[in-house]
């Protein structure tokens, strides 16, 4: 899996919640929109954990260019923001998930077995699929 926020100590925190589980790996962690899209391109992750509020290039932009290069590999959005239009907004940037990260503890484990194990979606409008 590939994280991507431009807070270090997020980062850390999303990749202690994911170590939690044997059968995930960590293949990179980027700072800004422009290295998750240089990083996936290289290691062609399983998943990638994007925030939607980075600099160089935020989430909406860099998951744009990762369906263009990358239209196979899914993307879980995570954000401190949440709301019906930004969950409308991730759906149609092409994200199979989206994450608030001030349940990120309780729910991200849930997002990815919803997204990478089942290959469905994980919105909390929905509760998944």
């Amino acid at each position: 899996m590939l994280i991507a926020d431009d807070h270090e100590a997020i980062r850390k925190g999303v990749r202690t919640i994911l170590r939690s589980r044997e059968d995930v790996e960590i293949c990179g962690e980027a700072s800004n929109g422009s290295e998750v899209v240089q990083m996936a391109f290289e290691t062609k992750p399983d998943l990638i954990i994007l925030d939607l509020t980075m600099p160089v290039m935020g989430g909406f932009a860099a998951a744009k260019e990762l369906r263009r290069l990358l239209p196979e590999i899914p993307i879980l959005f995570y954000s401190i923001h949440d709301g019906a239009q930004l969950i409308k907004e991730a759906k149609h940037a092409g994200a199979r998930g989206f994450v608030n990260k001030s349940r990120i503890s309780d729910t991200l484990l849930d997002a990815v077995d919803a997204v990478v194990v089942r290959n469905g979606t994980f919105f909390p409008d929905s509760g998944g699929d």
